[in-house]
């Protein structure tokens, strides 16, 4: 590593590129210093001045020096310009991005580096002989060799980021297309699981509430003939035989209910529950039939 932290190619290239400014400089200093040599020569072939003469001068001058510094300032910022499009330029053959640091440019500290750096290049370039070195032209990086490989090789990645791409959005969409057709299925289950629910629950509460209609007729027949047993004594053995046709008309109904129920719901999850609650209803009948059995005549 040499002074600027370069590698001996680039550093060489700095060196190049410095003694083109400073050639460039000593031009225009020497510019100026024309500028006043000239103005000694033509201005200055009195031996006193007014005051309005010396600022004449003065000002004529200033505005001689004025325009070359000008011009040196611009043409050097043009040449820096030029300098980084070729950088620029090179980097784009590789496909790259350069970035720089315009806070770096006004530090101190690495333009004393820099500084230091030209000295020391002007003393050994004094100590050395003088060469004649044609320098070659920038190799274009776009002709074959390495270049075209990296160049074949970026177009290769280049397409297979793109099929890449094309493939993750197929796969993105029929995911999405998926995750919908999820959510249909599973909103279907669950109105078929409510139908199911609501259907069971129809049953049950019809079947209930005719049992409890049944049970209070009987209860207010058997009132009724417990008041007057000798003159409506058939009345209520009729009337004790139709409950106990209409139990079993009940019987029957709750038993067929419970077939039907088990054919529709055998291959749900809700069939063990139905099964239950046909087993509770069916003890709930034999419970109303015992307390029957406590108003009936003995014989």
């Amino acid at each position: 590593m040499a002074e600027l932290g370069l590698n001996e190619h680039h550093q060489n290239e700095v060196i190049n590129y410095m003694r083109f400014a400073r050639s460039k400089r000593g031009l225009r200093l020497k510019t100026v210093d024309s500028c006043f040599q000239d103005l000694k020569e033509s201005r200055l072939v009195e031996e006193t001045f007014t005051i309005d003469k010396v600022s004449e001068v003065l000002n004529a001058l200033q505005a001689v020096v004025h325009s070359e510094v000008e011009s040196e300032l611009i043409n050097t910022a043009y040449t820096n310009v030029l300098l980084l499009r070729q950088l620029f330029a090179q980097a784009e053959k590789w496909y790259l991005k350069l970035q720089t640091d315009i806070s770096e440019l006004e530090n101190r500290e690495l333009l004393e580096q820099v500084a230091e750096f030209e000295k020391a290049e002007i003393t050994s370039s004094n100590k050395k002989p003088i060469i004649d070195i044609t320098k070659p032209k920038l190799a274009p990086l776009n002709e074959g060799g390495t270049a075209e490989l990296l160049n074949k090789e970026i177009s290769r990645l280049q397409e297979e980021n793109e099929k890449l791409k094309s493939r993750l959005k197929t796969i993105e969409i029929q995911a999405t297309n998926a995750l919908d057709e999820k959510s249909k299925l599973e909103k279907a289950l669950q109105d078929l699981q409510l139908d199911q629910g609501n259907q069971k629950d129809f049953i049950k509460a019809q079947d209930l509430s005719n049992l409890e209609n049944t049970v209070a007729a009987l209860k207010s027949e058997f009132q009724k003939t417990l008041n007057d047993k000798t003159e409506n004594q058939k009345s209520l053995e009729e009337n004790l035989a139709t409950a106990k046709h209409d139990l079993l008309r009940v019987q029957e109904q709750l038993r067929m209910a419970e077939k039907e129920l088990e054919k529709k719901f055998q291959q749900t999850a809700a069939y063990r529950n139905m099964k239950e609650i046909l087993t509770k209803k069916n003890e709930q009948i034999k419970d109303l039939r015992k307390r029957l059995a406590q108003y009936e005549p003995e014989d």
